[in-house]
C-alpha cells in the first residue's frame, strides 16, 4: 500500500468511527446492529453499498473508545440495544462535542444534496489532510517526520516532532509539539510531508494541554509578555457587548462595571499579538483601559494607520 492510499484509509476509518457516534448521538436513542446497519447502507460513506460487518462494527466500537474515548455499550436486557455510556460527560467535553457537531452537520449536508450551494463556509488552507496522521500518532504515542516551512524560510527544514495536541484557530489547525528546540506550534498548511515512525515517546505527566493555552488569547504563546491584568471598554453601539456575553474573548472575562453607554470587562491573561489583533478589528468600540504599555501599543498601530490614509 502506498503512503498516500494509507493516508486515505486511515481517513476513512477515521469518517467512520464518527459516523457510528454521531448516529447513535443525533438521534438519542438505542439502535440494534440491525438499525445500525440499515443506516449504513443509506450512508454516503458507504461507497460500495456493502453491509456493515458485524466484526467490522465491534473493531468501530473499539477503535471509537481507543481515539476518543466513548464508549458505546450494548444493553443486552433491551433487545441487544446500543448506546453511548455516561453521555452526560461527553456533553462536557470539548473536543467530543466539536468531533460529533461539526459531523452531524457534514452528515447533514450529505443528506441534503439539493441545497448544498445555499449552505455556506469559510475556507481552511492545505493542511488538514495531515490531521488524521497526527491524531493516529497522538494516540499511538509516535514520533512524527516533517517537513516545514514556516513563513520566514525559503526552504522546508525536516524534523522529528513528538505530537502532544492540536489546536484549531482562526481557519487554521495547528500542531503543538516536542522538538530538540522544546515545545513548538507548527501550522499544519506549513507541513510539506509528514511521516509517523516507529519511534515511541512519552508526554510528561504533568503536561496540561489545556493549561499550556490557559493564559493566552488565540495561539499566540509568547512567555516573555507578562501575565497581566487586561481591561476593555466596550462601547453598547449595535449592542456589541452582546457579542462578548455570548463569546468571551477568554475564559476568565468577567464584568468590572456596566452602565447604560458601555461595559468594562476585565480578563487575565498574556496580551500577546493575537490579542492585539481581535481588539483591532473591532475598531472604535472597543478601547483597551490597562495595563498602560498594551494601551500604548495598540494606540501605535492605530496612528501608524491613520498616517497611512492621510
Amino acid at each position: 500500500m502506498t503512503h498516500s492510499s494509507s493516508k486515505e484509509n486511515m481517513a476513512r476509518l477515521f469518517n467512520r468511527y464518527v459516523w457510528l457516534v454521531d448516529l447513535i448521538y443525533r438521534y438519542n436513542h438505542k439502535f440494534t446492529f440491525d438499525d445500525i446497519n440499515k443506516r449504513w447502507l443509506s450512508s454516503d460513506l458507504n461507497n460500495y453499498n456493502e453491509d456493515l460487518p458485524l466484526k467490522t462494527f465491534h473493531n468501530h466500537k473499539t477503535a471509537v473508545k481507543t481515539m476518543f474515548d466513548i464508549n458505546i455499550e450494548c444493553d443486552r436486557k433491551n433487545g441487544f440495544t446500543y448506546y453511548i455510556e455516561d453521555i452526560d460527560n461527553l456533553e462536557l467535553c470539548d473536543i467530543k462535542k466539536w468531533l460529533i457537531n461539526n459531523f452531524a452537520i457534514n452528515n447533514l449536508i450529505i443528506e441534503s444534496k439539493n441545497i448544498r450551494h445555499r449552505i455556506l463556509f469559510e475556507n481552511i488552507p492545505s493542511g488538514q489532510q495531515f490531521l488524521t496522521t497526527i491524531i493516529q500518532a497522538m494516540r499511538d504515542n509516535r514520533i512524527l517526520e516533517i517537513s516545514y516551512q514556516s513563513f520566514y524560510q525559503d526552504s522546508a527544514t525536516p524534523l522529528e516532532i513528538e505530537p502532544y495536541f492540536v489546536k484549531l484557530f482562526r481557519q487554521r489547525w495547528y500542531l503543538i509539539g516536542n522538538s530538540y528546540k522544546g515545545i513548538r506550534i507548527y501550522a499544519l498548511d506549513r507541513i510539506k510531508n509528514i511521516l509517523i515512525t516507529d519511534q515511541e515517546f512519552t508526554i510528561p505527566k504533568d503536561f496540561d494541554s489545556k493549561k499550556y493555552f490557559s493564559e493566552c488569547f488565540g495561539i499566540s504563546r509568547d512567555t516573555d509578555i507578562e501575565v497581566d491584568d487586561v481591561r476593555l471598554k466596550v462601547i453598547k453601539t449595535e449592542n456589541k457587548h452582546l457579542y462578548f456575553d455570548s463569546l468571551p474573548l477568554h475564559h476568565s472575562q468577567y464584568i468590572i462595571e456596566e452602565t447604560e453607554d458601555y461595559i468594562i470587562y476585565g480578563y487575565y491573561l498574556r496580551p500577546t499579538y493575537d490579542l492585539r489583533m481581535e481588539i483591532l478589528s473591532h475598531g472604535s468600540d472597543i478601547e483597551v483601559l490597562s495595563p498602560n504599555s498594551f494601551r500604548k501599543q495598540i494606540a501605535e498601530i492605530i496612528s501608524q494607520q491613520n498616517r497611512l490614509y492621510k
